[in-house]
């Protein structure tokens, strides 16, 4: 899919949100990538081959508990 050279980093890659934008749609909280990754604003992504990847937004401390 990516004419980039260097090539961007593969759907399968641990790298793959390192891709370049195709499109980018923040009215509708998406993204899609030249390696053909759907990125959600919630860091949630769809993979071309239809797989889902949960968000994995890092919790700012704010919102990190402890137990007491």
């Amino acid at each position: 899919m990516c004419q980039h050279q260097p090539l961007c980093p593969s759907a399968e890659s641990a790298d793959r949100e390192s891709a370049r934008l195709v499109a980018h749609h923040p009215e509708q909280g998406w993204s899609l990538l030249c390696n053909g990754v759907l990125l959600f604003e919630d860091t949630g992504e769809l993979l071309p081959d239809g797989q889902i990847i949960a968000p994995h937004r890092p919790l700012g401390s704010e919102h990190v508990m402890t137990a007491a």
